[in-house]
């Protein structure tokens, strides 16, 4: 079945102001996750901004429209809550890779969608949310008043109606911060990219990461973000291209350093939020995350205030726990995000299809 990128109706790459603003609108969620990655586990920056950077000027000329190229929020999620391996977090972005790759050249996704279903969707959305906001609060207690002056600085803008800003500026205190401890860095090429044990990563977490995040990618970062591309812009891109696309970024991104990626309708709503309208948006990013791949160095990075750090994920946290209150069967929803921090979030997606289809099936009255 072939499969549409939307070129066919595809608008000019634009580089007005709205571009440059733009640039910014998925970065709100993507920094603090890879910051977060680079902190706590064994990922290499640079490589991770080189992949973003590649792929953020690939999509946007390609589709020509503001997509978004950030982490699989799930998997970055438990990686940075010590529940998965740096090599099962990249054995997991690859087996996503396979599939969405097989899944959208089928045509096939929104028959993976209807098993899965929207409550449960909602409900890794709340999970991952809550695995955040967990992992957020007991790295900001770490340096309590650098956590509260970063939470009196959110409140200060969400008060003057800037709520979207508070974490940009939140991160730029920080990096401020790390540039204070170390210096002005001094570009360095990245070097090889590492190399994860495939070998070590065959396990039960890998697994159920790859589950729970598929359950994310194909309603959150396919379906939604084609409904989103067709409201916000009027522009037809269909569910199993964005499937094709994230499935090839992942598999060509993650053999060279990068992390598992997907096109998340909450990126795509930044980005026109703060003005984008063409894949100019993403050609200003993607060499913005290309630059800060030379001068992110290892020393910047750990003089990164972790405290700032947590409130940064409690933010993304919230945000992405939040859209629990749009599911069509909010106590499904609710009940997977509690199991998921009671036992683990493999198992509450799993326990939640299964609660999902008998639902379904009895209202049915089959």
């Amino acid at each position: 079945m072939a499969v549409s990128t939307g070129s066919e109706n595809r608008r000019g790459l634009e580089f007005s102001a709205g571009a440059f603003t733009g640039a910014i609108g998925d970065t709100i969620t993507v920094l603090p996750l890879v910051i977060g990655l680079a902190l706590l586990t064994e990922i290499s920056l640079p490589h991770v901004l080189l992949a973003f950077g590649a792929f953020q000027l690939v999509w946007g000329v390609v589709y020509g429209l503001p997509v978004s190229v950030e982490p699989m929020k799930a998997l970055a999620a438990l990686a940075i809550a010590g529940a998965l391996t740096y090599a099962e977090l990249a054995l997991a972005g690859l087996i996503l890779g396979a599939v969405l790759l097989a899944v959208g050249a089928a045509g096939v996704l929104a028959a993976v969608e209807r098993w899965i279903g929207e409550p449960v969707v909602r409900g890794v959305q709340f999970a991952v949310g809550l695995l955040l906001i967990e992992t957020g609060v007991d790295l900001a207690i770490s340096e309590l008043w650098l956590a509260a002056a970063s939470a009196a600085i959110v409140l200060a803008f969400v008060a003057l109606g800037a709520r979207e800003a508070s974490g940009l500026v939140v991160l730029a205190v920080a990096f401020a911060i790390a540039l204070w401890s170390t210096g002005l860095p001094t570009p360095q090429w990245p070097g090889q990219p590492p190399t994860p044990a495939y070998g070590e990563a065959v396990t039960r977490a890998t697994l159920e990461g790859t589950l729970a995040q598929l359950a994310m990618t194909v309603g959150n970062a396919a379906l939604a973000t084609s409904l989103l591309f067709a409201d916000r812009f009027d522009a037809e891109v269909s569910p199993d291209a964005l499937s094709v696309s994230m499935g090839t970024t992942n598999l060509l991104a993650i053999p060279a350093g990068g992390i598992p990626m997907c096109h998340g309708c909450d990126g795509v709503a930044g980005k026109h939020a703060f003005g984008a309208r063409t894949g100019g948006a993403n050609v200003v990013a993607g060499i913005g995350y290309l630059a800060g791949a030379f001068v992110l160095t290892g020393a910047l990075v750990a003089a990164f205030p972790l405290a700032m750090l947590g409130v940064l994920l409690v933010l993304v946290g919230i945000s992405l726990g939040t859209s629990v209150m749009q599911s069509s069967m909010l106590w499904l929803s609710v009940a997977i995000g509690i199991a998921s921090l009671l036992v683990n979030l493999g198992v509450a997606f799993l326990a939640g299809v299964v609660v999902y289809l008998l639902v379904r099936r009895s209202r049915r009255g089959v």
